[in-house]
């Protein structure tokens, strides 16, 4: 755990020395040249607990830790015409332990499965015309650990009005994922030695419109239309029937869902922002969801914040769930993963800031520090906490 935390400051001191040769640029002065603009270090520890593991058809621990670290960098240069084009490269890696994975073989007490590495990468390219306030985008995404491999790719178009007050944004994206068929052990074929596998793809339109209402006020409106389709299930996760027989999961293989939301920004004076959030979701498994989030940045000193915060979310469930030992050979669909029943849950935390006149370190480029940490709860008994740690240079 030590190790991969350390590989965050390593690089922090790595583009400290970069950054002591890098002039800073005038506002009026923009570089021809490709010019690193912004990086952000971030890690981040999760835990969470919980007795109705899907792996275990509904019951058992759901104790799981995960570490993640990911680098973000920004790069900018200007073209001959005035175009400003941005390139965005980013890397992440996870680390995991899951009580839950490891019960997919239920004689072992340490299985290759009870932990795993996820790695993911991406590169987006945006070309803005600063004069006309249009910007195109294009991106790649992958995302890779032992039993799932995706592959994405995005487009995206922004249009600001002539007051620059408005902008529309349109964006598309597409997610190929493989999945491994790993079946718990006693599901298994005998003398079934490799694994097989199955394609999953999701589909996502999103149109937003974010509007500068006056001095105070900033609102946005976003909906999405996301469509699924392939192995929607997961081949590791059991479901007990009522007569006591065991099964695999077994889910449509279609899905369409719509989120609909709404934010907003309002700005008391200087120093207090309130930032409200609210969402509606449905979709055609039955399960539809509100979400309402708030967050109150309050600036303390020139140099320090703090940002209190809030998310409740309720949701249906969706009518192919049932809880351990409750489907029967009738039904056509099943499922006892409880992030698919009825539940509530809350969401709450901090946020700290701090952006030191002479930098994070005395590190003049290193300008914040941001700290989070929230506690979850929901209905189900499941818990969890998350710490993040990012450091910003600019």
């Amino acid at each position: 755990m030590k190790r991969i935390f350390i590989t965050g400051f390593a690089l922090l001191a790595l583009f400290q020395t970069r950054a002591q040769n890098v002039p800073t640029d005038s506002t009026a002065y923009k570089s021809k040249k490709l010019k690193l603009e912004e990086v952000n270090l971030v890690s981040s520890y999760y835990k969470q607990d919980g007795n109705n593991s899907a792996v275990t058809g509904g019951i058992g621990s759901e104790h799981l830790t995960d570490i993640a670290n990911t680098i973000d960098v920004k790069l900018v240069k200007y073209g001959e015409t005035g175009i400003k084009h941005t390139f965005d490269i980013e890397a992440g890696i996870d680390h995991y332990t899951s009580a839950s994975s490891d019960m997919i073989d239920l004689s072992a007490n340490s299985s290759a499965s009870s932990s795993d590495n996820r790695f993911y990468p991406s590169l987006t390219y945006l070309r803005e015309n600063e004069e006309k306030g249009r910007t195109l985008g294009i991106g790649v995404s992958s995302s890779t650990e032992f039993d799932y491999q995706s592959f994405g790719g995005n487009i995206s178009f922004s249009q600001k009005t002539k007051d620059r007050n408005g902008e529309f944004t349109a964006k598309f994206q597409t997610f190929l994922d493989q999945l491994k068929l790993i079946e718990p052990v006693e599901l298994r074929t005998s003398g079934g030695e490799g694994y097989g596998s199955a394609n999953r793809n999701t589909f996502a339109g999103t149109l937003s419109y974010s509007q500068v209402v006056n001095k105070n006020l900033q609102v946005m409106l976003v909906g999405d239309v996301i469509s699924q389709n392939g192995y929607l299930s997961l081949p590791f996760h059991r479901v007990y029937f009522a007569d006591g027989s065991v099964h695999q999961e077994k889910m449509p293989d279609t899905r369409l869902k719509i989120p609909l939301g709404i934010r907003a920004s309002y700005f008391l004076g200087d120093n207090v922002i309130i930032r409200a959030y609210y969402r509606y979701y449905t979709d055609d498994w039955s399960l539809r969801a509100h979400t309402a989030d708030l967050e109150i940045p309050v600036k303390l000193t020139q140099a320090f914040s703090m940002s209190p915060f809030y998310r409740y979310y309720t949701q249906t469930g969706t009518k192919y769930f049932k809880p351990y030992g409750e489907h029967t050979a009738a039904d056509e669909y099943y499922t006892s993963n409880y992030d698919l029943s009825k539940f509530d849950s809350s969401f709450f935390g901090m946020g700290m800031k701090f952006t030191p006149l002479n930098g994070i370190f005395g590190l003049k480029h290193w300008n914040t520090l941001e700290i989070r940490y929230g506690h979850y709860t929901r209905t189900t008994n499941m818990t969890s906490d998350i710490i993040s740690i990012n450091i910003k240079y600019k």
